[in-house]
């Protein structure tokens, strides 16, 4: 990445339609800015911040261990750290996430439809999935995908 090109950083949304069925789509951050993070630090690309009461959290799926279907609790970001995980939403749509991956779970407000409310989500292959959550408190929900820039 030379100084003169601003990044784009894939990321997953899981979002509710007027319908309350979840749906995912691949969105982009794409709006950063090049400058110091603060005090002595060399210039870098700063996304958009997002600031207000949150809590961070690590979890880990043991291997072979799939979720019941549900909503996220809180519109969050779920960051993989290690090992492979999947989500399925309503409308069919099922992505493997790695380390590295983002998602963005904004599937709160779903309506229960075959069986289905919200996602589900499992570890794939043979090691335990480590996830670092970042809930918020006191935003609303996305209404449409591809909010973040």
């Amino acid at each position: 990445m030379t100084e003169q090109t601003k990044p784009s950083v894939p990321y997953w949304h899981i979002w509710t339609d007027k319908a309350g069925v979840s749906h995912q789509q691949q969105c982009a951050l794409t709006e950063f800015e090049l400058g110091s993070m603060g005090g002595d630090a060399d210039p870098q690309w700063k996304g958009n911040k997002t600031t207000g009461k949150m809590t961070t959290m690590v979890t880990v799926q043991p291997v072979g261990w799939v979720g019941e279907w549900h909503e996220n609790p809180r519109p969050q970001w779920i960051i993989p750290l290690s090992g492979r995980w999947s989500v399925e939403s309503m409308d069919g749509t099922k992505v493997e996430l790695g380390p590295g991956d983002l998602s963005f779970g904004g599937d709160q407000h779903c309506k229960e439809k075959d069986g289905r409310k919200g996602h589900r989500s499992a570890t794939v292959g043979d090691a335990p999935t480590v996830l670092m959550v970042v809930q918020f408190e006191g935003i609303p929900t996305p209404k449409s995908p591809c909010v973040f820039e």
